[in-house]
């Protein structure tokens, strides 16, 4: 098992720059942030332009993490593919492709994108429509050795009041993701809030796991009696401020990451985790999340066979 992070949260870095100090800072892998450049959303970056990747800047790439013995574990592009608006949904299941095919080339094992969901559909809806714009995704990935991943982050921003956005938050979802080819971008933080005890959630299905994130929760029992768990309702200007939790970098959280890591050795894992960096107080400044990024690497490694 290696220990990389997201490129995501060095956003205004290139990838040369992250690539060098991921080295130095002991990383040995990186989840490299492929989302198109459109400057409006937070938590995105593009560190690769999938949609303007050739064998050239396969090469480039390649040379980069060869020459510091780095693994590129996988492309990201979390997205909404079931998103209500048939345009931006296209462009989206269009830059999945062309994530698939860069990935392809550079020799990357796996892409990452969300389920998604449209709020103005049911759940049963959304999911058969899944069944028709996820089949032929994965068969371009499987023709061309890719894997497509799937994150079960919550994304309870996407939806009017709170609920789930992605459709991708539980196990019934991941055997339900499962039948149609799709493997899991594991990540315990989403399930804590949810009320899922991730390692009793993680251990039947470490054999669909090609790729572990790693990102902490702190959760706050007293705000929840007030709100529910779908956050904030009367007072909530930023659909994202649930109100009683945050992400926090891995070892500052309450997920159990000794009994986490051991789950995954004994299910066979040897892929990459890597550190999804989205906590709020070791944010805001380089500086400071690359702070972030070296607590949980203080907190993981002593735990991993080197």
């Amino acid at each position: 098992m290696k220990l990389g992070f997201l490129t995501a949260c060095l956003p205004r870095r290139s990838l040369e720059e992250i690539v060098t100090w991921a080295v130095s800072a002991g990383f040995e892998a990186l989840e490299v942030a492929a989302w198109p450049d459109l400057g409006d959303r937070p938590f995105t970056a593009t560190h690769l332009k999938a949609e303007d990747f050739g064998e050239r800047e396969a090469d480039e790439v390649r040379a980069l993490f060869d020459e510091h013995r780095l693994t590129l574990s996988s492309l990201s592009f979390y997205d909404n593919n079931l998103h209500p608006d048939p345009d931006e949904r296209a462009a989206i299941n269009a830059h999945v492709r062309a994530c698939i095919a860069a990935a392809a080339l550079v020799g990357c094992p796996t892409v990452g994108t969300f389920v998604g969901r449209d709020p103005s559909k049911s759940v049963t809806e959304n999911l058969r429509d899944a069944e028709k714009i996820f089949p032929p995704l994965v068969e371009q990935a499987g023709e061309k050795g890719v894997k497509l991943i799937i994150e079960n982050c919550v994304m309870e921003g996407w939806h009017p009041d709170g609920y789930p956005g992605n459709l991708a938050y539980s196990p019934e979802l991941w055997e339900w993701m499962f039948s149609l080819g799709l493997y899991l971008n594991f990540d315990p933080s989403h399930l804590v809030w949810m009320g899922i005890d991730p390692v009793t959630a993680l251990r039947p299905y470490v054999d669909r796991i090609p790729h572990a994130q790693a990102k902490d929760i702190e959760v706050f029992p007293e705000r929840r009696n007030r709100y529910g768990y779908p956050g904030r309702a009367v007072d909530r200007p930023d659909p994202w401020d649930v109100g009683w939790w945050r992400y926090r970098v891995p070892g500052l959280g309450q997920v159990d990451w000794r009994r986490l890591v051991d789950t995954l050795y004994e299910g066979g894992f040897d892929g990459v985790l890597s550190v999804e960096h989205e906590d709020p107080v070791w944010g805001g400044t380089e500086d400071r999340v690359r702070t972030g990024l070296r607590f949980a690497y203080s907190t993981l490694r002593p735990l991993l066979v080197a």
